[in-house]
């Protein structure tokens, strides 16, 4: 029989089970903290996932001796989020309309596939244009994305309109796409690929870097630091003209200052990141200046920028159309959302033909970072952008799930894969720890909803 909190009993009137009745003390104990961020109206869980990242990176920090957190790991980290951050933004208004894909990582495969031979086979060779054309790049991402919808598309089709479990399409999807990948060329890897295809990846050819490189970092920063201020102003009038109540001004200023000063950090990072000495020798030689004493700063990867956004593309869908106020809908009650008026079946094949075109713009940042298409590519990226998503707060009873928190949990995986990396951990023990954090969140969630219910 385990601790419980007094006075505290189940249906059966028995004491509560140990797990439940750490949850409550733990509830209790987070108590005043809750109450004071009450006033800045900020989700408690995301809170919680930052303070789970800043141990995480702490921790692999000092037993790393300091690799960890250095401006390359966490340059390198950024870039190794993007690929899954991108699609767990989909996956995230997959499970909130109560279904699944598990295909998303052989359809990565697979359209990684489907743009190389098409820049490197295709274009040049069965059209005869030639390689290293100035459309190359945008006509082979355009079809990518389009074969993804389609391919996605159609896998909701059969979901919504044939009423097949989204579970088993998808769990077909994962074999019939990786099975047609050796269909193209018997399996053998792609290279190499376009020369301004492979800056979508963040690496180096020559003089060119895929990344936007000090100032334009400096200026993305900005950017987005002002449209915070004016998203935040829009909101507090919105609120307003509607009646409803608005946060303190000093709670805005907080947020605010806090929100800047993130995205500032992260453009300091990335520019404290120089160019490997070979590379910025080339820089250096083509712009015809000598190379500073500190090195060319990186920047921000392109990766990360084709991520931040897909993130607010993606947010705005699910925040401001009717689209995502459908999606939600559904996965709260489908009956209550049809009778409504909500045309469900449609919107879930949009949903999935979404997931499919995200699936396509990361295979052409995974194939454009590696230069070459492989066989094993997005193998096991499924399990992980599921895992991004729940982590970050989708609940797979549906209607529940934020695109931020899912961008916050692709890092969070990724830190614990890159922080095992640095320690030589092998590759079992990591999926080893990373399924027990997957249980762990998931459980721990649901006993949380279950005392707030």
């Amino acid at each position: 029989m385990g601790v419980s909190v007094p006075g505290e009993v189940t249906k059966e009137g028995q004491p509560a089970p140990p797990i439940r009745s750490f949850v409550d003390a733990l509830r209790s104990a987070l108590a005043p903290v809750t109450g004071a961020l009450r006033p800045l109206e900020v989700d408690t869980r995301l809170l919680g996932m930052v303070a789970a990242l800043a141990v995480i990176w702490i921790a692999f920090d000092i037993i790393s001796g300091g690799t960890f957190l250095s401006a390359r790991n966490l340059w390198n980290l950024s870039v190794q989020s993007a690929s899954i951050g991108i699609m767990a933004t989909g996956m995230v208004l997959i499970i909130v309309s109560r279904n699944i894909d598990l295909s998303v990582g052989s359809m990565l495969g697979f359209l990684g596939y489907s743009m190389a031979m098409l820049q490197a086979v295709w274009i040049p060779q069965s059209l005869g244009l030639g390689f290293e054309q100035p459309f190359t790049w945008i006509v082979t991402l355009l079809v990518g994305i389009v074969l993804g919808a389609a391919i996605g598309g159609l896998q909701g089709f059969i979901v919504a309109f044939g009423g097949v479990p989204s579970f088993i399409v998808t769990l077909g999807g994962l074999l019939i796409w990786r099975g047609l990948i050796f269909r193209y060329a018997q399996g053998q890897t792609i290279a190499p690929l376009d020369t301004t295809f492979q800056m979508l990846g963040g690496g180096t050819v020559g003089t060119r870097v895929g990344a936007l490189g000090e100032w334009p970092s400096w200026a993305l920063g900005a950017v987005i630091c002002v449209a915070i201020v004016l998203l935040q102003v829009a909101a507090r009038r919105r609120r307003r003209r509607y009646g409803f109540p608005v946060r303190p001004m000093w709670a805005e200023v907080l947020v605010g200052t806090v929100t800047c000063g993130v995205v500032l950090g992260t453009v300091w990072v990335a520019n404290s990141y120089p160019l490997p000495p070979n590379v910025a020798e080339q820089v250096a030689a083509a712009r015809g200046i000598p190379v500073p004493p500190g090195g060319i700063p990186t920047g921000v990867a392109f990766p990360v920028v084709i991520m931040l956004v897909v993130t607010l593309v993606v947010t705005f869908l699910a925040t401001r159309r009717r689209f995502g106020r459908y999606v939600y809908a559904i996965g709260g009650n489908p009956d209550a959302a049809a009778l409504a008026g909500i045309n469900v079946r449609r919107t879930i094949m949009l949903t999935f033909a979404l997931m499919g075109s995200l699936a396509a713009v990361s295979a052409a940042v995974q194939t454009a970072r590696l230069d070459a298409a492989v066989t094993n590519l997005g193998v096991q990226n499924e399990l992980d952008v599921i895992s991004a998503a729940v982590i970050g707060g989708t609940s797979f009873a549906g209607g529940i799930g934020t695109v931020p928190g899912a961008i916050l949990g692709a890092v969070v995986m990724q830190s614990l894969r890159s922080g095992m990396v640095l320690l030589l951990v092998d590759s079992p023990t990591q999926d080893i720890v990373v399924g027990i954090v997957l249980v762990a969140a998931v459980g721990l969630d649901t006993l949380f909803r279950r005392r707030v219910s």
